[in-house]
């Protein structure tokens, strides 16, 4: 059976990114290309149009920037995934990004095989953080936070605690940037069980979305190969 190609739209205001990026996408036979654009006003009316996956979108634009772009195809219910470019020096940015529902971020002078993961992870749910950015938006927070860096950490790590087992292992592959089904695959469990782990994590966490509760369980210290202590059991 042939699988349908993920379709995706590019927003960017600077034509030599956004060739660049095209040429990335167009390596893999498994996504299409349905639009481009260098505004974002114009990115959301092709997502209501072309409906595609995933929308690339650069985090700042001329006039509609792909905040305002990706907080309006949030509201419009549209099941699209929102990939961020970001810069360095946007920190601020990508924190009014992520509570505007990003599913992913990528910075770009990335690798280009990590635009490809990000595409293919945001189109199967998952959240998509480049170590780069999740390494960055944790200083960030440290940096900009109340009580300094430890407490920042100490904070995180006593939220992850609160979870069960089997929530922090989820929330760990979260951050690893799975989707439902791969998590389900790796745990041993049917997907419907992950999708009940992952409501019960955002609530719990006080979060609005995968990226967000990545960006905590990166500040926590809770990736593979780690693990934080304390907490029920399931």
């Amino acid at each position: 059976m042939t699988t349908a190609p993920i379709r995706v739209l590019l927003a960017d205001d600077e034509p030599m990114i956004r060739a660049g990026l095209r040429a990335v996408l167009a390596t893999d036979p498994g996504i299409e290309i349905v639009a481009e654009t260098g505004d974002g006003r114009e990115a959301v009316e092709l997502v209501r149009r072309h409906r595609p996956d995933v929308a690339v979108l650069d985090i700042r634009m001329p006039g509609t920037d792909g905040i305002a772009a990706a907080a309006e195809i949030r509201r419009s219910g549209l099941a699209t995934g929102v990939l961020m470019l970001t810069t360095f020096g946007e920190d601020d940015y990508i924190l009014r990004a992520l509570s505007g529902g990003a599913n992913g971020f990528l910075i770009k002078s990335g690798e280009p095989e990590e635009l490809l993961a990000g595409v293919h992870a945001v189109a199967g749910g998952a959240a998509y953080l480049s170590p780069k950015v999740a390494a960055r938006v944790v200083a960030h927070l440290a940096a900009t936070g109340a009580g300094g860096p430890a407490d920042r950490r100490v904070g995180a790590r006593e939220q992850v605690a609160a979870l069960t087992t089997r929530e922090r292992d989820v929330l760990t592959l979260i951050a690893a940037g799975l989707s439902n089904g791969q998590i389900a695959r790796r745990l041993g469990v049917v997907e419907g069980t992950v999708k009940a782990h992952v409501s019960s994590i955002l609530a719990r966490l006080g979060v609005a979305n995968r990226a967000a509760a990545a960006v905590l369980a990166h500040e926590a210290g809770l990736t593979l190969g780690a693990t934080c202590a304390g907490g029920p059991r399931d």
